[in-house]
């Protein structure tokens, strides 16, 4: 009987780890099905803003917030609709706060579930610098970034003792690790991701934004902003972030396809479009991307 639980329990815990980020064809491994995450999400978010209430009254800068971050909501829906992804965000809740914190960050738990630290807003400045912040982060969580990263973390943690037994017994350590993968309390640029995913995150946080009919174009002053503030940092190949440098390149060498999902929202909704960013004769409606067109290649 016991070999038969085994037996059945590497089938399922197989079946979870062999996936594929959708976006980029990268192999993923996955070990907690996303309906354990979403829950997962909601306990712990509750339970931060427990601990980290949420500004109130409402602020100019929450309402900001709030509004950019349902614009790219919606838009994160379409482009899953679009690719007939609208599985990866079952179960979702959107909500998003501020926090009034001096710490340089913002994240997204899986659920929806969003918050933006006021020590970040100096940075974001206007709806656009929000929109760039919040897609990137809604990125990581639509992208799986945090279920990888914690995947990878329990795989060592309960060697030996079976995730499911593990995250019973131990569940202020997973708890704990929960909360590390997806970078909460850590400075924004020093979260618990990947250089690969910090760079998948910016390529799709791109489109969700443009979805949004924010400009693509402000990522490259917001992050220009951010390498300043960041005082000295490792060589790129002693760091788990992408240098500065790499990451701005990225991006440019990016945004003229994120572009085109900006003149289609602009296109579709009759706003004309800045000719500093678009040419207007350009515009046209476009599908939301294939998912194999966000690839990702990193060495």
């Amino acid at each position: 009987m016991f070999c038969k639980r085994f037996a059945i329990g590497l089938i399922a815990l197989i079946f979870v780890s062999c996936s594929e980020v959708p976006f980029t064809g990268r192999k993923q491994l996955k070990y907690i099905p996303n309906s354990t995450m979403v829950q997962m999400g909601q306990a712990n978010y509750a339970s931060f803003l427990k601990e980290n209430p949420a500004v109130n009254p409402p602020t100019r800068a929450s309402a900001e917030v709030n509004a950019v971050g349902l614009r790219i909501s919606e838009a994160v829906e379409k482009y899953l609709k679009d690719n007939g992804l609208s599985n990866k965000i079952e179960g979702y809740k959107w909500e998003f706060n501020v926090v009034d914190s001096k710490d340089i960050n913002a994240w997204c738990m899986p659920g929806g579930k969003v918050v933006v630290y006021t020590g970040i807003l100096p940075f974001t400045k206007d709806d656009d610098g929000l929109a760039v912040v919040m897609g990137h982060e809604i990125a990581h969580a639509i992208a799986d970034h945090g279920n990888e990263r914690m995947s990878q973390q329990l795989a060592i943690q309960a060697a030996g003792v079976g995730l499911d037994v593990y995250m019973q017994q131990k569940p202020q350590q997973t708890r704990d690790i929960f909360m590390s993968a997806f970078g909460v309390g850590s400075q924004l640029g020093t979260l618990a991701y990947s250089r690969q995913h910090e760079l998948e995150a910016d390529k799709l946080g791109l489109v969700f934004m443009a979805m949004a009919g924010y400009s693509p174009d402000r990522a490259i002053t917001f992050w220009q902003e951010m390498s300043k503030a960041g005082g000295d940092k490792p060589p790129e190949i002693l760091s788990t972030h992408p240098n500065d440098e790499n990451r701005i390149a990225q991006i440019k060498a990016f945004l003229p396809e994120a572009n085109k999902y900006f003149i289609s929202h602009n296109a579709s909704s009759g706003k004309k479009v800045n000719s500093n960013t678009v040419n207007p004769d350009q515009l046209k409606v476009v599908a939301s991307p294939s998912p194999k067109s966000l690839g990702v290649k990193i060495k």
